[in-house]
């Protein structure tokens, strides 16, 4: 079962780029599950959302402990938040939004580390930094746990009741994320 850990702040997307993982992976015949991290979250403050993917029934309900894949979606969350790595091993992958010459502060034990210019894609794309589809790309590409075409699918659906230009849009910034050839750092 693969566990995932999205970290990001009030306003960026959190909770709903957990639920298009979970939507994306049902799409591909998988069992799925997304729920949030409520407590007292304000616009700007550190939350997170979690999600689960397997192809077995998944029984458990609790928090992911132990990310099997941790995405990060703002990376200055690395140094102010303790618990941003607690349970992460040297093979969890983590996808961090951060421009390809950000250097990590801190030591991650991970050897699988990705950076996704989400901010830069967002900005160009949507004029507000809203990384929450945009890093979903970067998961997609780096983890092959999710398709792009199952990522589309699932914009499609959760955002049906929106603007057409909303949906193209996403699926834009997805798709440049996708495509971006990222480094290892």
């Amino acid at each position: 079962m693969h566990q995932i850990r999205v970290h990001g702040r009030g306003g960026q997307g959190v909770v709903t780029a957990s639920e298009l993982i979970a939507m994306a992976a049902f799409y591909e015949g998988k069992q799925a599950q997304a729920f949030p991290h409520f407590g007292v979250e304000r616009s700007g403050a550190p939350i997170r959302a979690y999600a689960r993917i397997s192809d077995y029934p998944i029984l458990t309900r609790e928090r992911v402990y132990s990310p099997t894949i941790l995405l990060i979606q703002d990376h200055s969350l690395i140094t102010e938040d303790p618990e941003i790595t607690a349970g992460i091993n040297k093979d969890t992958f983590i996808i961090i939004n951060a421009p390809h010459d950000y250097k990590l502060e801190k030591k991650l034990i991970s050897k699988k580390i990705y950076y996704s210019p989400a901010t830069e894609i967002a900005l160009q794309i949507f004029k507000k930094n809203i990384v929450n589809t945009v890093i979903l790309g970067s998961l997609a590409r780096h983890t092959g746990l999710i398709s792009l075409k199952s990522l589309k699918k699932a914009i499609r659906e959760k955002f049906k009741d929106k603007d057409a230009e909303i949906i193209r849009k996403n699926i834009k910034a997805i798709t440049l994320a996708y495509k971006n050839n990222y480094e290892k750092k």
